[in-house]
């Protein structure tokens, strides 16, 4: 069965309804996300009800902290493949607005869980918090629920194979930190900017390593540098190549942006929507002494990119 949206809360179709979801923030669909979204699976399977996942848009940090520094994960795009991937049929995509950060938990777990979206069980991490002050926690969770007909599922803490901690704010920390092996055990793969091919400089062209330039919106920023990369194009090609996340300051600084280099492609991309997955940190950005420095040292991180991503049978 395929993804379906469904927007807000209020007043939806019967058939809109009743579903067993997952309740968090989702954001990197990350292990420990996954075993919550296990756990509402179960609970779906056993009641023969749809998979469902509580989204909130925006993300509530960004509501509630508007002057913090860029931090997603991922797009909301990439957000509902990943879940559908694990069998999700059904976001509840809900907006987090002013009435909404209004709501006691009581009420929201009335309103919105019970009678708006139908819920029959809720999944969610032992570190929930939901409500006006965050007053609604795990127990509470459970008790509502038992008031209010739907049963719920609390997961545990989620440690990592080797150890690492499993949450979003470590993925994050490893992302700014250029640690994006670290980042991929953490999420389960590597991390990916996606956005729209936007005209650039065009100085990339003309000093022999062409690049598509992708804006970093409301992303974490990345480690400022250069990596070894993988790029998703619109049509599914996935092309090896290097990029630079930064703010060029030998050629003219711009607003920090994603600009990867393809290797031996030599297509338009202007317009498209591409998705370039950060797999390894080469080097900091720097500031050259000239155009010649610049270009021998994009050509040395581009035999290294090339190294790592196409190893010699």
């Amino acid at each position: 069965m395929s993804l379906t949206v469904v927007q807000g809360w209020r007043d939806l179709a019967p058939g809109q309804k009743g579903a067993c979801v997952a309740l968090g923030a989702f954001d990197g669909v990350h292990g420990g996300h996954r075993q919550v979204i296990a756990q509402a699976a179960k609970a779906a399977q056993r009641l023969d009800a749809p998979l469902g996942v509580i989204r909130f848009s925006p993300h509530p940090a960004r509501v509630m902290r508007p002057d913090a520094e860029p931090f997603l994960l991922m797009t909301p795009g990439q957000q509902a493949r990943a879940l559908e991937a694990l069998g999700v049929e059904r976001i509840h995509d809900i907006a987090f607005d002013a009435d909404l950060a209004g709501l006691s938990d009581e009420d929201f777990a009335r309103q919105v869980l019970a009678q708006g979206l139908g819920v029959r069980h809720v999944a969610a991490g032992f570190d929930i918090t939901f409500g006006k002050g965050r007053t609604g926690d795990a127990e509470g969770l459970k008790r509502l629920g038992e008031t209010y007909g739907f049963s719920v599922s609390i997961v545990d803490t989620v440690v990592g194979p080797d150890g690492i901690k499993v949450s979003s704010s470590a993925a994050r920390e490893a992302v700014r930190a250029g640690d994006v092996a670290l980042a991929a055990r953490i999420l389960g793969r590597p991390f990916a900017i996606e956005g729209v091919v936007v005209e650039g400089q065009h100085l990339g062209r003309k000093l022999g390593f062409p690049t598509a330039n992708v804006e970093l919106d409301g992303y974490v920023r990345p480690r400022l540098g250069s990596y070894a990369t993988r790029t998703r194009l619109a049509d599914g090609r996935l092309m090896p190549g290097v990029a630079n996340v930064g703010e060029n300051p030998t050629t003219g600084r711009v607003d920090a942006r994603l600009e990867v280099w393809l290797f031996d492609f030599d297509e338009d991309l202007y317009g498209q929507t591409i998705e370039t997955e950060l797999v390894a940190f080469l080097r900091p950005e720097l500031k050259f002494d000239g155009l010649d420095a610049l270009i021998a040292q994009v050509k040395a991180d581009a035999d290294q990119a090339r190294t790592l991503l196409m190893p010699p049978f």
